[in-house]
């Protein structure tokens, strides 16, 4: 018998065990996993890459979907570009002013306080993430999945462009996590993922600067028994605009949520979920109680 959530009981075990109910009762809060998208979008005057990332979006995602970009400062390039769709007739795009300015984390962490409960997909805007693969990875959430990572580094995946060296680093972290540790992707670090809104509300989220806050999501989740699943994609180097991706400044963060993987997992019950052959799909361990 499967161990699917069955959404006649909607919620996700949260850190106690207690169930966590995203809605209030009646039947909108017993199919949240039906919700639709919620995107992520973080930005730093990507005035040029928006309007093709935009284009891409709407291309790609079939879905049922609506974006909340998240900028640091009035200033910001890309809004222009933002209010001319919004302006356009386009209702699905929102804007949102980070609650911490300058910080990645900060951004993520702000989208996240203002997504209803469903499945939130963090995207970035440098044109980068594998968008064709948004409803697959949808698909897998409303499997009952609760985290779906889009991996550059399992069977079919790649990664073009970019520093060698951040390459390596960031294959033998997600690798080695995978080989080492288990978990159910090979690629912890990327932040082209998909997650379910009350996961993330019943995990101390900490990481308040880079990017290191999607290995922390991932390793938490893993550490707290929730489902993890994986398809590859394909990462691309941005063309235009510059990366705020800084490797030594948060190197240390990283290798601190890279540790914390190798605590004691709280035991996982058994769940034969869906088949593992779905076009590389890796099937992932099921949260148990906590």
């Amino acid at each position: 018998m499967s161990n699917l959530i069955d959404n006649s009981q909607p919620g996700s075990r949260g850190r106690s065990g207690a169930l966590f109910a995203p809605d209030s009762g009646g039947a909108e809060g017993q199919d949240w996993r039906a919700k639709p998208l919620h995107m992520v979008i973080p930005v730093y005057n990507e005035g040029a890459n928006f309007p093709g990332l935009w284009q891409a979006i709407r291309g790609s995602i079939k879905s049922e979907f609506e974006a909340f970009v998240v900028y640091d400062f009035d200033q910001d390039n890309t809004l222009p570009v933002v209010h001319q769709i919004i302006q356009a007739g386009e209702g699905r795009l929102h804007l949102l002013l980070s609650d911490s300015p300058g910080s990645v984390a900060g951004a993520i962490r702000t989208g996240f306080a203002h997504v209803p409960a469903g499945p939130v997909l963090v995207v970035m805007a440098d044109l980068s993430d594998d968008l064709a693969q948004v409803d697959r990875m949808l698909a897998l959430y409303r499997q009952g999945y609760d985290l779906v990572a889009g991996s550059r580094y399992s069977r079919g995946g790649q990664m073009i462009g970019g520093p060698r060296f951040k390459k390596m680093l960031s294959r033998l972290a997600g690798v080695s996590l995978h080989w080492l540790r288990g978990l159910p992707t090979s690629d912890a670090t990327n932040a082209f993922k998909l997650y379910d809104a009350a996961m993330l509300q019943s995990l101390d989220l900490q990481s308040e600067k880079g990017f290191e806050i999607s290995l922390e999501i991932t390793v938490k989740a893993f550490l707290n028994g929730y489902r993890i699943a994986e398809i590859p994609t394909t990462w691309r180097d941005r063309s235009q605009g510059e990366s705020r991706f800084r490797l030594w400044v948060w190197l240390p963060r990283y290798l601190k949520w890279y540790a914390l993987a190798f605590q004691r997992r709280k035991k996982a019950a058994s769940w034969k979920g869906p088949a593992q052959d779905q076009g590389g799909l890796k099937q992932s361990d099921v949260r148990g109680d906590l």
